[in-house]
């Protein structure tokens, strides 16, 4: 639908040269002589902007503005002053007016400023649904468990979400730490403002003191403009410090100053700049063991860890895994475009009875790939990756479970049944690369390749043979 503009000024010439003008531009122009016309035409049409002149007769462009601002917040306004009347223009951008323009026209400027004005709004708007969206999704209701160690978890967000006070969270990795982090904030009074992530061990040492600080025009090579910090960019909101335990000493000293005194300085900037940021962190190292190797600054730690949140693992509510796989289900089908009904009663069985050394994400990871895969109506047994639909797979590399009657086992069938189904769990978590799977086992490539024609595990890549030539 083309955008709908409303064109307001006493003078024909005016209304007539800009209505041929942003009908040329693809827009809906509809004209209105003064003040008062425009306020009858707004009660019957709706806009998507309003180029008002300043001076009119009966109801002047101020007059009009104002009016617009208390009936219809959301409507853009730009004004159109003549030259010596700037300062009235200035006072109409305080009241809310978007920008104005200055008669005689210049046309490219004239086109310009109401293609930012549009676009600012589509953006506007844009942000305010994807907001919505975000207090929806991690809104109390649509956080997935209904076990003990969840509803602890409720009762501590909850009651920390209403006041500004820092977090750590702390768990195993996979166990939804950033979920918690978004939930307190999308559930607070903060939620209108800016939630920025920074993942703490993906950013080199090198960058990371820009990253989070900003810096000035100049300062290193590749500086070239001035560039705001994450904090500047979070100020107001919630800065989440995932991974916090990856953080290098020269940077904990610069963090722990920018937490206590609430100031930061560009790098090669001279100048502090205050912000106002709730600082949410999450790790899955231990903190106080850090502290105590001197890797990770004692002052900092009793910075973060006001409020501390452990975040169960999976195995510690087994309860969930139906509502959590249920839930993956559901989202997946909606996300792939699959008609996957149901998870059967033995599929769930071995989903309840698997030990996710990945938590809730590899259990999203499994629905993933099931729902992907899926031809039928029903997740069945089959259907589910081997190293869950096994009993060494439920208990990975562990005795509990193998018994030994007086008839004795067969050890190395035992071993090498753990260890095929060990490299199946691998090469699924390397995405299928076998030269990542080896890593991720400790084994040489070559010492892969093996392996996988012993068990018939697929194929080596052409790539990959390459690969272990070069």
């Amino acid at each position: 639908m083309k955008p709908r503009i409303l064109v307001v000024d006493d003078e024909e010439s005016i209304r007539e040269f800009l209505d041929i003008m942003l009908r040329k531009e693809g827009y809906e122009v509809t004209c209105a002589e003064d003040g008062q016309k425009a306020q009858d035409t707004l009660k019957k049409k709706t806009f998507d902007m309003v180029i008002s002149d300043l001076q009119m007769p009966h109801v002047t462009g101020i007059e009009l503005l104002k009016h617009v601002k208390d009936t219809y917040p959301d409507l853009l306004f730009m004004m159109i002053t003549a030259f010596g009347t700037t300062e009235s223009a200035v006072e109409a951008m305080k009241m809310g007016a978007y920008d104005y323009i200055t008669k005689p026209f210049k046309i490219d400027e004239v086109r310009i400023n109401i293609a930012n004005a549009l676009r600012s709004k589509n953006l506007e708007v844009e942000n305010r649904s994807l907001k919505k969206e975000l207090e929806k999704e991690y809104s109390f209701q649509n956080l997935v468990g209904n076990s003990e160690a969840m509803h602890r978890i409720y009762d501590l967000v909850k009651r920390v979400s209403e006041t500004p006070t820092n977090v750590l969270i702390t768990g195993e990795s996979g166990t939804g730490k950033e979920m918690v982090a978004k939930a307190i904030h999308f559930n607070g009074p903060l939620k209108d403002k800016p939630f920025v992530t920074v993942n703490c061990g993906a950013i080199p040492e090198s960058l990371m003191e820009s990253e989070m600080f900003g810096h000035k025009k100049g300062s290193f090579t590749g500086a070239i403009a001035d560039k705001s910090g994450l904090f500047e960019v979070a100020d107001g909101g919630t800065l989440f410090l995932d991974e916090v335990g990856e953080l290098p000493l020269s940077i904990q000293v610069k963090l722990l100053r920018a937490i206590q005194e609430r100031v930061i300085r560009r790098v090669g900037g001279v100048d502090d700049t205050k912000v106002e940021v709730r600082i949410i962190a999450a790790t899955n190292r231990d903190l106080e063991q850090m502290v105590a190797q001197g890797t990770f600054r004692q002052d900092l730690f009793y910075r973060l860890n006001v409020i501390n949140i452990k975040t169960p693992s999976l195995r510690e509510r087994r309860d969930d895994i139906p509502a959590l796989a249920n839930h993956f289900l559901a989202k997946y089908n909606s996300r792939l475009s699959k008609s996957v009904s149901a998870i059967s009663r033995e599929a769930m069985d071995l989903l309840k009875k698997y030990d996710y050394p990945g938590n809730v994400r590899e259990l999203e990871n499994i629905l993933e790939r099931t729902v992907a895969l899926e031809g039928g109506a029903t997740v069945l047994p089959e259907s589910l990756p081997p190293f869950v639909n096994t009993p060494t797979g439920r208990k990975m590399a562990s005795s509990e479970g193998i018994e030994i009657t007086e008839d004795g086992l067969d050890l190395d069938k035992v071993m090498g049944q753990i260890e095929k189904e060990l490299l199946i769990k691998a090469i699924h978590t390397a995405g299928g690369v076998k030269k990542k799977a080896a890593k991720l086992l400790g084994i040489t490539f070559r010492s892969m390749r093996y392996r996988v024609e012993k068990y018939n595990l697929g194929t080596i890549t052409d790539d990959e043979l390459d690969e272990e030539g070069a």
